[in-house]
């Protein structure tokens, strides 16, 4: 009897290591977006675990608070994976025209909702608003871009062109949330604060960002933004400040994106990348200031963005703006991570604020404006010197 059990003990053991081999191996760390920055403490492992799980697992019904007019039904179905978004989970900004504000708040702006729960109907867009159609950006590395100065992103702006280059970066200057506290390295102009999140660069912090996503994503009331997309009153909250909290930590704590190869012909790439101009918008490196999470203060990093707004030229002008931006101007987006857009996009590229681009090449020949003078230089490269660029983007 002891033999025989010794037997199916071995037997199941065997057969536990040769089922093991046909397990799929875990992705390796620069294959995926999602996971902490490194360098969190106990607690802030258990905050980011609590705001993953209430980014990516809790879905709204009717029962918890769903709409009535929504988008989507949790923050995770926009960002699969963190990633960016794909043109069916777009959404549509509508209402304004220029810097004098937004015409259309008394008639659903500035986003449309598209779905409603029963008994509703969905919004429909307003005879006579410009609209933007905007895809879902990727998550990752989003504290770090929260923790950079003002004065550094002041110092990157060139609004007279004094260099020469062709690239004339501004701020948005957009008004203050009054439950937003402004960060130590704010430096506010006339009442005005820098943006630096969204298309538009119209978003302070991630926890405007994150308050305005449930309220206009998914008709969730908080104590922060408390009013109901459809009524237009004051609601009880339907999701905690804690949930918020937790939430906008894991958005703060979510790791950079980890380049993943560095061939010759990638590095050949990356001088490219430079000598055609691209990086005089999208800059390579920068550095955080002092932040209240250890983890994310002094650091460097690599996002390929200037975090300003940009003219893009006529092409990309939908007639739709926030804050103190231009129709015609765009944040610069960061490139890191672009490699991987493909696995949250259904396998294809959707690129730009609104997705027109299917590939990186046909992103670059749509920019305009301050974008020409580079796309013109991508354009006189050849055919193995444009391979070379692009696969140094894919490697971000």
């Amino acid at each position: 009897m002891k033999r025989s059990y010794k037997i199916f003990l071995f037997t199941l053991l065997a057969c536990i290591i040769s089922c093991s081999k046909f397990e799929p191996s875990a992705p390796d760390n620069n294959q995926i977006l999602d996971g902490p920055v490194p360098g969190l403490t106990t607690d802030e492992h258990k905050q980011f675990l609590r705001g993953d799980n209430a980014f990516n697992a809790q879905i709204f019904t009717v029962d918890n608070g769903l709409g009535p007019l929504f988008i989507a039904t949790s923050c995770g179905s926009c960002h699969a994976s963190d990633g960016k978004g794909h043109p069916f989970t777009a959404l549509m900004r509508f209402g304004q025209l220029d810097q004098t504000g937004n015409l259309f708040l008394s008639q659903g702006g500035p986003q449309l909702q598209s779905k409603a729960i029963p008994g509703y109907s969905p919004e429909q867009l307003p005879p006579g608003a410009t609209f933007s159609k905007l895809l879902p950006p990727a998550n990752t590395g989003l504290g770090y871009l929260d923790a950079v100065s003002d004065a550094d992103i002041l110092a990157w702006e060139d609004p007279t062109d004094a260099n020469g280059d062709g690239i004339s970066g501004v701020a948005n200057w957009i008004s203050m949330k009054s439950y937003i506290d402004d960060r130590s390295n704010s430096i506010p102009l006339n009442g005005k604060y820098v943006g630096r999140f969204g298309k538009k660069a119209s978003t302070y912090n991630l926890l405007q960002q994150t308050a305005q996503a449930y309220n206009q994503d998914i008709g969730i009331t908080s104590t922060y933004e408390a009013i109901d997309t459809y009524s237009g009153n004051a609601s009880d909250p339907e999701v905690s400040n804690q949930t918020l909290a937790d939430v906008v930590f894991y958005l703060k704590t979510l790791k950079a994106p980890i380049p993943r190869t560095e061939t010759s012909e990638i590095l050949s790439g990356k001088q490219l990348f430079i000598t055609t101009g691209c990086a005089s918008c999208h800059r390579p490196e920068m550095k955080t200031g002092s932040s209240p999470i250890a983890a994310l203060s002094n650091k460097t990093f690599y996002p390929y963005t200037d975090l300003l707004l940009h003219d893009m030229g006529a092409g990309l002008d939908d007639g739709y703006t926030e804050g103190s931006a231009k129709t015609f101007e765009w944040r610069t987006p960061p490139l890191w991570g672009l490699g991987l857009s493909k696995n949250s996009q259904g396998g294809q590229y959707y690129l730009l604020h609104d997705g027109r681009a299917t590939s990186i090449e046909e992103a670059i020949l749509l920019h305009g404006g301050e974008g020409d003078l580079s796309k013109e230089n991508y354009k006189s490269l050849t055919n193995d010197e444009k391979k070379k660029l692009i696969q140094f983007l894919e490697s971000l």
